[in-house]
């Protein structure tokens, strides 16, 4: 398996040359919720990039191959974790499926779109880890139909303790392949940001709610 630490830096600077996520310490980007926050991140963009992709895709095939090799399925979290499922589900050759953020209004209703029988051993993969809600809600799901959520893979996290806890609490795994330590650290090193930006980026970390005010 490759080494993780080494991963995150890779993700990292692989998601800043794109464009996927960008870091404004003292412009901040405001949240539908209100908050104010030096990052943003749109992994979809990862989809237009074969070599990141397949970089992603395969950074979670190893992880699933070392740590969860009894795993049954791959289900993505709608919407922008759905491809990468279908990477992770191809590469590993094992089915997919994945969870809407709600249960459809028509037909069978059906939050989960594919085949998840009951008992079946799932990772659910899910490209953002912010409060950690809506990963944990699809994780959620998974167990309300009878089978099993190994754990919740992601590419990114804000690394909130918000999110910490709530998966705590919930008692189910989560890991990401790459998260906000690795991404400043490697935009000081390719020079997206000064040094001294990263006391900012540390305090919005350790509180969202009060940064820029």
């Amino acid at each position: 398996m490759p080494n993780l630490d080494q991963i995150a830096g890779q993700i990292a600077g692989s998601l800043l040359d794109i464009g996927a996520v960008a870091l404004r310490p003292h412009q901040p980007f405001t949240w539908t919720s209100g908050i104010k926050s030096p990052i943003y991140c749109d992994n979809r963009l990862t989809m237009s990039y074969p070599e990141v992709r397949d970089l992603i895709a395969e950074s979670f095939a190893a992880i699933i191959r070392k740590q969860y090799s009894d795993a049954e399925v791959i289900a993505g979290t709608a919407t922008a974790g759905i491809p990468h499922a279908a990477f992770v589900s191809q590469k590993l050759g094992l089915p997919m499926a994945y969870i809407r953020d709600k249960a459809k209004g028509h037909g069978k209703e059906n939050m989960i779109e594919g085949l998840i029988k009951p008992g079946q051993k799932v990772i659910v993969i899910e490209d953002l880890i912010s409060t950690g809600g809506s990963s944990l809600k699809a994780a959620l799901a998974v167990k309300e139909a009878g089978a099993v959520p190994l754990a919740v893979l992601a590419i990114f996290s804000y690394q909130l303790e918000k999110a910490t806890t709530a998966f705590a609490e919930a008692d189910i795994s989560l890991q990401t392949l790459s998260n906000y330590t690795a991404l400043t650290e490697k935009a000081v090193e390719l020079g997206s940001i000064k040094q001294e930006d990263l006391e900012l980026l540390k305090a919005w970390r350790e509180d969202p709610a009060s940064f820029g005010k």
